[in-house]
Formats: structure tokens, sequence, C-alpha cells
């Protein structure tokens, strides 16, 4: 537990940060899995149209360190080469 002040306040920063980082995660992963459901479906154009909302989102997250930008880009990458293979 903190004793000072000073670890206090840190303990309380850190808990928010904890928090914020978790909500933009689950809004990543939220993103994702609308662009998998979409490639399920088997519509190429609603896939596209998702996936480039999507990588709105995902760059953001990556842009402020939440996770590491090689995730996203393998993740797009990923989900790409999915909506190429769709017929």
């Amino acid at each position: 537990m903190a004793n000072s002040a000073q670890a206090k306040k840190r303990a309380r920063q850190a808990e928010g940060t904890r928090r914020r980082n978790a909500s933009q995660k689950s809004e990543l992963r939220t993103a994702i899995k609308k662009v998998r459901k979409a490639i399920a479906a088997g519509d190429k154009a609603s896939a596209t149209k998702t996936l480039q909302e999507s990588q709105a989102v995902m760059d953001r997250i990556a842009d402020k360190k939440v996770v590491h930008k090689n995730l996203v880009s393998r993740t797009k990458s990923r989900l790409s080469s999915a909506i190429k293979a769709l017929a």
C-alpha cells in the first residue's frame, strides 16, 4: 500500500490510466469483431467498408500506445487478406 502522498497520487493516476486503456482495448476488439462478422457474412463490399471504418479506430489506439503498432498492422493485414479471399 502507498505510504507517501506522492505514492498515493501515483496509484490514483495509474488506476485512471488502467481504466482508460482497458476501455480502448475493448473498443479495439469490438472493431475487429465487426470486421470479422462482416467477413463471415460473405459480403465483400460490406466487409471492406467496415474495415475502413475500423482502421481509424485501430490506428488511433496504436498511436496512443495502448497496444503496439505492429499488432494493429498485423491485424489490419490479416483482415484485409481475408476480405480479398472472399469471392
